[in-house]
Parts: structure tokens; C-alpha cells; sequence
């Protein structure tokens, strides 16, 4: 019996060990807040930063965080940088593809996969996630593993997203073979389509049903597993505060390139006017957000080199005119640059070609104005010197038979004569001869 009394013990400790181990817990009743963060539009430095700053602030604020998320897709290091914080949030987040209409594509995709709850709304859409990169060819690819048009710096980056999106659907049980085939094939998805696919857990018309949906729902969240208990909660919005306004404006890399510009003008007029000051300073701050902006953004250096080549043609071009070779050779460094400054193939962190355009036809006039105002210089006659008084009248301050002093335009100069001059005679000056003045008897 005692041999009986302790194995039964044994079991009892082993299940309660088991359970400790694999807890299940209910969230804390005193907490019923929802905070609502939304995504819209393409996934950039500050998308992830008010993603990243809102769910830790939920993390002693809230029970949850909704992510109302309508996006064509982003950044590949803001939808990662979005991704860790999410892996490392400790309340669940839910990621909401809303309103109807909306869609989830390409790094939306892979956000939902990694969200705890991923829902979506009627009439959305989720998938094409494959890693596309046209902004500028790959340098060092060599071409000789190319399989049809796919160069072997696709197939990377097309099986490192593979990869990557495989082990999110593996982490949160969801359809990894679809997933594959979202970047592989590019595949696409209805809301209902997704349920049926195990690719999200829930549909829901709207936020408050949703949560409606959500309550009771067991939630795993760095290996616990929660009940969700949303009866009776709030939900929050949070909006995004001046400085992530503030970093969203100056990522847009059109305005990056305007700064630029207007940066190197500044320092231009600085040069020109010093001791000014104003267009010195102004300049030099331009010059800074455009570099803060730039350190945001997945740059291409080969484009970034020729912009500074760019410039620094430019500017030699109207320091020491070269009569436009200098100029013109910078402003295609410089337009050519300015294409592949950004790489990443998303339109809206892409320059536009109108504004490259613009800003070479105010260098080009730039130039011009400076090629002309030189030439202008080389045509305009003296204005002081030996060489403006020959012509003028004078009058022979000694006797001249060879050589003597004459004064013209109230200056005592040397002269030379081959004729005979007596002093206080009227003499005209006819030319020059190193510092000597060759005059004639008036």
C-alpha cells in the first residue's frame, strides 16, 4: 500500500509540474482596454516606429493591441524591425485587415503571419509577397547563375523570405504550404478563402465584432497561453504623435532631395556673400535632415556616389568655368544618382522623375548663368590700369626730347617720345610700353 501511496503521489506531482510548465492563464479582469493602432498606407521607418512605440507603451496600459492594418506593403527592415517587436510583445496582438476593401499585401502578409490573431474583414485581401527589387541591378552579379530572367540575387532574397515567412506560420500554426506559396508564386487571398486556408482565425465586419470574437480565445504569448477576456472593453486609438508626423515627412526621399538642394545652394550663396550668414546656416540645417532622412532609408551607395560627384562637378562648374563640360557631366552623375539613391522598388519611397527632372534644368540654368556672366567678364573693357588711358590727353610736366614725366587723368607717369615736347606742352598718349606711357605732341 505505501508503494501504491507513493506512486500515486508521483503522478500527482507529475501533472501538477505539467501544468505549471503549460500554464493557462486569464488575462487580468482590472484591465479592459483595447488600444487600436492603425497602419495604413506603405510600411516605412515611421510606420514602424509608431507600431513599435505603441505596443510597448500597451504593455502595462492595455490587455490587448489591435493592429487596423490596409497596406500595399513597405520596407523590408520596417516590416522586420514591426515583426520583432510584435514576437517580443508580452500581450497578444491582433493584426485587422480593415476597412472592406482593404488589402494586406506583400509586407502585410508577413505581419499577419506573425501577429497572435490575425483577422481580416469582408471583401479583403491578402497575399503577393513576394520580394521584388527593381530599383537598381545588383553590380555584383555576374549573371552566370541565371535561370531564365530570375538573377541569383532574386532567388536569395526570394528564398530568404521563404524562409522567413515559413517559420512565422510555423511559430503561430498557420498554413506554412500557403505561405510559401504567397512569395514563391505570389498568391493571393480573399478573407474567406484565408479562413478556409487556416491562413487567419477570424472574420469579423468590424472592430467591435471582433472583439466580440475574440473573447474566450486561448492565445499563445511567449509560451503561455491566455484566455482572452474582452466583455465589456474599450477601445483606444492611438494616433500618431508630432514626431512620428514628423519622421514621416522628411523619409519621403523627394523631399530628401529638395533639402539637398537646398542645402547646397545655401552653402553656394554662403561662399559667395560671406559673412551673411543666413543662406550659410539655413544650408547647413537642410543639409542635415536630408542626412538624418537618408540614414533612415535602404540607400544604394553607388547612387549616392554619383549624386556627390554630381555636386561637386557642379560646383567646380561655377567656381571655374569649363564652358559646360564640367557642368553637364554633373548633372547626368547627379540625375543618375538621384534614380537609384533608394533601393527598394516601392513607388513612394522611389524620387520622382519630374523633380529630377526640375532640379536638372536649375542646374542646367545655373550653369548657364554662370557661363554667361563669364563671358560677359572676358568681353567687358578695363576699367583701371595702364591699359585705360591710351588716348587720353595730358600735359608734359618736363622737357621731352626722348624721355620725361607727363601727367594724365591727374597721375604722374613716365613717357616716351620720339618727337620734340617742350614742358607744359599738350600731349595725347597713343600707347604702352611696360610701365612707360608712349605719347605724341598734341
Amino acid at each position: 500500500m505505501a508503494r501504491i501511496s507513493y506512486i500515486k503521489h508521483l503522478l500527482i506531482s507529475f501533472f501538477l509540474l505539467f501544468f505549471i510548465s503549460f500554464p493557462l492563464q486569464s488575462q487580468d479582469s482590472g484591465n479592459n482596454t483595447i488600444q487600436v493602432l492603425n497602419l495604413s498606407g506603405a510600411i516605412g521607418p515611421a510606420t514602424s516606429e509608431y507600431i513599435r512605440i505603441g505596443i510597448e507603451a500597451a504593455q502595462t496600459e492595455a490587455l490587448a493591441v489591435i493592429i487596423e492594418m490596409d497596406t500595399p506593403g513597405g520596407l523590408d527592415l520596417a516590416m522586420r524591425d514591426i515583426i520583432q517587436t510584435i514576437l517580443d510583445s508580452d500581450i497578444p496582438v491582433i493584426t485587422y485587415v480593415s476597412p472592406q476593401g482593404a488589402r494586406a499585401a506583400s509586407a502585410g502578409t508577413y505581419i499577419l503571419y506573425a501577429s497572435h490573431v490575425a483577422a481580416m474583414a469582408p471583401a479583403t485581401n491578402l497575399g503577393a509577397a513576394t520580394p521584388v527589387q527593381i530599383a537598381a541591378p545588383d553590380l555584383t552579379d555576374t549573371g552566370t547563375e541565371d535561370d531564365g530572367d530570375e538573377t541569383a540575387m532574386e532567388r536569395k532574397m526570394v528564398n530568404d523570405a521563404r524562409a522567413y515567412i515559413r517559420g512565422l506560420a510555423e511559430l503561430r500554426g498557420r498554413n506554412a504550404d500557403w505561405a510559401e506559396a504567397a512569395v514563391v508564386e505570389a498568391a493571393s487571398l480573399s478573407a474567406s478563402e484565408a479562413l478556409a486556408e487556416n491562413v487567419i482565425d477570424i472574420v469579423a465586419s468590424d472592430s467591435n465584432e471582433l472583439v466580440s470574437l475574440l473573447n474566450g480565445r486561448v492565445v499563445n504569448v511567449n509560451g503561455q497561453n491566455l484566455v482572452l477576456t474582452t466583455e465589456n472593453v474599450n477601445l483606444q486609438y492611438v494616433e500618431p504623435d508630432w514626431r512620428i508626423s514628423f519622421l514621416k515627412v522628411i523619409t519621403d526621399p523627394n523631399l530628401i532631395l529638395i533639402l539637398g538642394m537646398i542645402g547646397i545652394y545655401g552653402l553656394i550663396i554662403e561662399f559667395y556673400n560671406p559673412g551673411f550668414g543666413l543662406p550659410g546656416v539655413l544650408g547647413a540645417i537642410c543639409l542635415l535632415l536630408a542626412g538624418y532622412g537618408l540614414q533612415l532609408l535602404p540607400l544604394n551607395y553607388a547612387g549616392i556616389g554619383l549624386i556627390i560627384v554630381g555636386v561637386i562637378l557642379i560646383i567646380a562648374e561655377a567656381l571655374i568655368p569649363s564652358f559646360g563640360i564640367l557642368g553637364i557631366g554633373g548633372i547626368a552623375a547627379f540625375s543618375l544618382g538621384a534614380l537609384f539613391m533608394v533601393d527598394t522598388d516601392i513607388a513612394v519611397y522611389q524620387v520622382s522623375l519630374p523633380l529630377v527632372a526640375a532640379i536638372g534644368v536649375g542646374f542646367a540654368l545655373l550653369i548657364g548663368a554662370t557661363l554667361r556672366l563669364f563671358l560677359n567678364i572676358k568681353k567687358k573693357a578695363s576699367v583701371s590700369g595702364i591699359g585705360t588711358i591710351v588716348g587720353a590727353d595730358g600735359i608734359s610736366l618736363t622737357d621731352l626730347n626722348t624721355t620725361g614725366m607727363v601727367e594724365v587723368h591727374g597721375e604722374v607717369w613716365n613717357a616716351e617720345t620720339d618727337s620734340n615736347i617742350k614742358k607744359g606742352d599738350k600731349i595725347k598718349v597713343v600707347g604702352t610700353k611696360g610701365a612707360h606711357l608712349q605719347v605724341s605732341k598734341e
